[in-house]
């Protein structure tokens, strides 16, 4: 099967949603929705949401599923802002959310009652359990490394990579996050990955427009085992944990890493409203 895709970035954040649908069916999924968020005024907007659903009313898909490929530190999750307007949609992550949850519960030492069973999360996908949304069928593939608890997904002839894969001329995610590995990162690509069929479509989860071209989102397996700056197919495990080492110490944190990972792995919920009417991100401070 070839399902369409049609995509959405997102400029502030570099961040890419899929809309992957089947034409005859309208039985739709989409991946990783953006909950605009200002940090300056601390303020949300529902704009690139607003997008995706018009989008989705325009083609009158039914949509299934809200997929996550990971808990995201550089954008909030769209997912919740959606759910509402689509009936009987489901969200989903790759199971391994649970990981991710222990961590940062920590992080922001989060309410005690804060679970870390990934029980937010409406669906948790596991590898080799594949997910059927109407005439999609969906195969989770763990690829952690940049978290984790980072998953792609194969529909069709189209693996959607999140941050574990961008675009060829800009290589793979970072790997220096709370439990993330280069040596994981290196075998989810090279070994799972780079082991699917060479036209398999592959859809990347931001773009950051590299010498400012136009930006791009779509690729094949076999031009990222070809051309993909940090991870070649002929590229030794020792070549890339060291070259993903020593980059990943010279990047700043994420504009939007402590806002929106904390909201992400409670599946995209806001802190709940104190008495005031207000929700409250919680920010540690370092010295």
């Amino acid at each position: 099967m070839k399902p369409s895709v049609k995509e959405f970035f997102d400029k502030d954040t570099w961040t890419l949603t899929y809309v992957v649908f089947d034409p005859s069916s309208k039985d739709a999924v989409i991946l990783d929705p953006v909950w605009d968020y200002d940090p300056a005024a601390s303020k949300v907007s529902t704009k690139s949401a607003e997008e995706v659903l018009a989008f989705v009313n325009d083609k009158d898909l039914k949509v299934h599923y809200i997929l996550e490929t990971h808990a995201h530190a550089d954008h909030i999750s769209g997912a919740q802002v959606m759910k509402p307007h689509l009936p009987g949609v489901k969200v989903g992550i790759g199971a391994n959310i649970c990981k991710v949850q222990e961590v940062f519960k920590g992080v922001f030492n989060l309410d005690p009652e804060f679970k870390t069973d990934g029980s937010q999360f409406d669906v948790l996908l596991k590898e080799g359990e594949p997910l059927q949304a109407g005439t999609l069928k969906i195969d989770t593939i763990y690829t952690p490394g940049h978290t984790p608890a980072c998953a792609s997904y194969l529909i069709g002839d189209a693996v959607f990579t999140g941050d574990a894969l961008f675009m060829p001329d800009y290589g793979t995610g970072r790997c220096d996050f709370p439990a993330g590995s280069a040596e994981d990162l290196y075998t989810s690509v090279h070994d799972k990955l780079y082991s699917l069929p060479d036209e398999t479509r592959a859809f990347t989860g931001h773009d950051y427009q590299p010498n400012g071209r136009p930006v791009a989102w779509e690729s094949t397996i076999g031009e990222q085992k070809e051309k993909n700056i940090h991870i070649k197919a002929s590229t030794t495990k020792n070549e890339f944990v060291e070259f993903r080492t020593s980059r990943d110490r010279t990047l700043a944190a994420p504009r939007l890493l402590l806002p929106s990972v904390q909201v992400n792995i409670d599946a995209g919920k806001l802190p709940p409203q104190e008495n005031n009417g207000a929700s409250y991100l919680k920010i540690p401070i370092r010295e």
